[in-house]
């Protein structure tokens, strides 16, 4: 084939003298492509049958079907991403929510792996200090500092804490957040869900404990997946009915990610309003002062002496200040911290539980070498340390792990 590379041309799919479709036909030359090997795509109209047809040609000719992930693996086996940007292309295909997009992208383009990068290069220069005192103590070298050496890995000890405080906001991303509506009964609980969906899916109705059972949809704040439950009002109750709802209700806040504790803000703070706020107490949560467009009568300064929670005012019966509330859910999550575009963020568990193992192996280091233990065995616990990292960016693949990965991968990518 004569095609340039990165060249496309106008033809025909034949099957012996019968013309199937119109095709472009690309070629992509290597090293410049996606696995760095020579591909060629082919492209012909979008309808069931011409390429059904022709895949069947090619495969007739030699070609088979990708094994899942197979494009993506042997860019990785041929070095031109590691495994976490190999992981990151799944997290795009599976992205459902745009902040989801971003980080998998950013994974993609190398930010984490630059941060692992990072740690290893300074893990790296430690070990050569070290390995030198061991291998040279005959010679008259000078021999490493084990004050410094604690210090040191100390250091990176606590970059990595910055890292691994992250995953949080990444499981968020990756399996949404949970977030619960609570209250005492006819606060405006439903309506509210109602207000966040933009629909219609809770009952409203002026009679207190109208709803019984945990009501649950999904929705996106701020680009983040939500997944959000309604729950029964919490009040002492003879009904066995809605007692039974009063600990879901419980069950539901003490397994959310945030609670969103509703207060009726025209009503003076009831004393069920304020054993949940104090049941809150070092929990996530956002006080929601519901009902503003009623005349004021709940004591605020009581409301902020009882939580540490931000409070939003808002109504949800003509959906005023609703979008505040969501930029405080939004504000919950990233604490501060750059959204996924801009931000390093641990959204894989592999990820984590390998940085969690690398920590320990610097702190049993770090220990090590305050207390005076021998060089050796700080070696060997920097030398842990290290291939922890490596098992992130695959440096030191294990099959078993690789096969794992791209088994989950879709056919073709």
């Amino acid at each position: 084939l004569t095609q340039r590379s990165f060249t496309t041309c106008f033809g025909h799919v034949f099957d012996a003298d019968h013309v199937i479709d119109e095709a472009i036909l690309t070629v992509m030359r290597a090293p410049h492509t996606y696995t760095t090997q020579d591909v060629t795509e082919i492209n012909c109209h979008g309808g069931i049958a011409p390429v059904r047809r022709t895949l069947e040609l090619c495969l007739h000719a030699g070609a088979r079907v990708a094994d899942p992930g197979e494009f993506t693996m042997r860019a990785y086996y041929y070095g031109r991403i590691d495994l976490a940007q190999a992981e990151a292309v799944a997290d795009i295909v599976n992205a459902t929510t745009e902040a989801g997009r971003q980080a998998a992208v950013a994974q993609l383009g190398g930010a984490l792996s630059g941060r692992i990068e990072e740690f290893r290069q300074r893990i790296i220069d430690l070990l050569v200090e070290v390995e030198a005192s061991i291998d040279f103590v005959d010679q008259d070298i000078e021999l490493v500092d084990t004050a410094e050496v604690a210090e040191f890995t100390r250091g990176i000890i606590a970059d990595i804490d910055q890292l691994l405080a992250t995953a949080h906001q990444g499981r968020v991303l990756r399996g949404g957040l949970r977030v619960t509506i609570a209250g005492r009964p006819n606060v405006g609980k439903s309506s509210l869900l109602n207000a966040l969906l933009r629909a219609n899916r809770a009952i409203v109705t002026e009679v207190p404990g109208t709803t019984r059972d945990v009501i649950e949809d999904v929705l996106t704040i701020g680009g983040l997946p939500v997944l959000l439950s309604d729950t029964a009002g919490v009040r002492d109750t003879d009904s066995p009915v809605e007692a039974e709802g009063v600990l879901r209700t419980r069950q539901a806040m003490a397994a959310a990610d945030l609670v969103l504790l509703v207060v009726d803000s025209s009503e003076p703070l009831a004393e069920e309003d304020r054993q949940l706020l104090g049941a809150l107490d070092g929990r996530p949560h956002i006080v929601v002062m519901n009902k503003e467009d009623l005349p004021k009568q709940v004591d605020a300064g009581a409301v902020a002496q009882l939580t540490s929670g931000v409070s939003v005012w808002v109504s949800a019966r003509d959906g005023t200040h609703i979008q505040d509330l969501e930029e405080a859910v939004s504000s919950a999550v990233w604490q501060g911290a750059a959204g996924a575009a801009e931000h390093v963020i641990l959204t894989n568990a592999r990820h984590q539980q390998a940085l969690e193992h690398s920590r320990e192996g610097l702190l049993r280091a770090a220990e090590g070498a305050a207390e005076g233990r021998y060089i050796e065995f700080i070696a060997a616990d920097l030398r842990d340390a290290l291939a922890a990292l490596d098992d992130i960016l695959g440096k030191t693949p294990a099959e078993e792990i690789i096969n794992r990965i791209f088994e989950q991968f879709c056919i073709g990518k």
